[in-house]
C-alpha cells in the first residue's frame, strides 16, 4: 500500500520518466532539504517539525547519492502516509533508519514508499526488461534511477518474471534475503534466515571471508546448484554473482534463474533424475 500510496503520488504530479527527483518533490512542498555531516551509527536522516514547517536532514557522511536519494525519499514518506507525521515525530523531531534494517512497521512503510518513489513499477519495468537478467541489469537499472545497488536489488526481485534471489550478508552472516515469486515457486525450499551464516561451500561464503576484496569492491560469479543456497528437491542450475559493497563491509548477492518457474508441464526426467540422486547412497571417503 506505501509503494501505491507512492506512485498515485507521481501520477497526480505527472512524473512518468527516471529518474524521479526527491529533492524537487521536497522543494514542491516547502520542505527544507539539507545534509548533515556528522556520523551517527544507523541514522540514515531526520523529519524536523516546527510547527505547519517541516525539513529534512539527511546523512551527508554517506556518499552514495543513492543512500542520500533513498534517505530523503523515506522522510518524504512520514510526511506523506497518512498517519506518520502525528505517530513518528516526537518534540518535533523523528530520527529513521532507512534502508529495510528494522521491523518497525511506520519504518517499513516508509521504506516500501521510498522504493515505490523513486522506482515506479511501469518505467522499472521497461527498463529493466531490457537486459539479461542478473547484476549487471540491477547495476544499469541503478544508474539510471540513481538509486543504490542495494535498493534496486530489492526491487528487482519483486518485479521479475525470472526466479531472482537477492541476499544481503556482513562478514559471513546474513542479513536477509528477498526471493521473486518464481523463486519462491520451488517446493520445499528453505528460507534464508537473518543472522545464519552463509552456505559454506558457495563463491560467495569464500569471497565474504576476504575481506580486503569486499572493501575493494570486487566482484565474483558462479554457477550452482539452487540447493547449495536454498535447498529444497529441484535440482536446477542458477548463477551466483556477488560484489562487495566496499566501506560498508557488506556482499550483495543475486541469484538468477529463467528456468525455474517458467515451466507449466512437468519434466518427468528432470524429477526421475532427481529421485535417483536422492536416493544414491553417499559414502564418505
Amino acid at each position: 500500500m506505501a509503494k501505491q500510496a507512492a506512485e498515485d503520488f507521481l501520477k497526480k504530479e505527472g512524473i512518468t520518466t527516471l529518474p524521479v527527483d526527491p529533492f524537487a518533490i521536497a522543494e514542491s512542498r516547502d520542505i527544507v532539504v539539507e545534509g548533515k555531516p556528522d556520523k551517527t551509527e544507523g541514522v540514515s536522516g531526520m523529519l524536523l517539525r516546527h510547527g505547519n514547517n517541516f525539513g529534512i536532514v539527511y546523512a551527508a557522511h554517506i556518499s552514495s547519492a543513492g543512500f542520500q536519494r533513498f534517505s530523503i525519499s523515506h522522510e518524504l514518506g512520514h510526511y506523506f502516509l497518512p498517519g506518520h507525521v502525528d505517530q513518528v515525530i516526537k518534540d518535533g523531531v523523528h530520527v529513521s533508519r532507512a534502508g529495510f534494517v528494522t521491523n518497525d512497521p511506520f519504518e517499513l512503510e516508509a521504506d516500501h514508499f521510498a522504493a515505490g518513489l523513486l522506482m515506479p513499477e511501469a518505467p522499472f519495468r521497461k527498463e529493466m526488461d531490457r537486459h539479461d537478467p542478473g547484476l549487471d541489469a540491477i547495476e544499469t537499472v541503478a544508474d539510471l534511477c540513481m538509486t543504490s545497488r542495494t535498493a534496486t536489488a530489492i526491487r528487482y526481485a519483486e518485479l521479475a518474471d525470472a526466479a531472482v534471489a537477492v541476499i544481503m550478508s556482513t562478514k559471513g552472516v546474513i542479513d536477509y534475503c528477498f526471493l521473486s515469486e518464481a523463486m519462491k515457486s520451488l517446493p520445499k525450499l528453505d528460507w534464508l534466515r537473518k543472522g545464519t551464516p552463509l552456505p559454506s561451500d558457495t563463491a560467495t561464503a569464500r569471497f565474504a571471508a576476504q575481506p580486503a576484496r569486499v572493501l575493494g569492491g570486487e566482484r565474483v560469479a558462479d554457477a550452482v546448484d539452487v540447493r547449495d543456497w536454498l535447498g529444497g528437491m529441484t535440482r536446477a542450475e542458477i548463477s551466483e554473482e556477488s560484489v562487495g559493497l566496499g566501506q560498508y563491509g557488506k556482499v550483495l548477492t543475486v541469484l538468477v534463474s529463467s528456468k525455474i518457474g517458467q515451466d507449466d508441464e512437468p519434466d518427468d526426467d528432470a524429477e526421475e533424475d532427481d529421485l535417483i540422486e536422492r536416493w544414491t547412497p553417499r559414502f564418505r571417503r
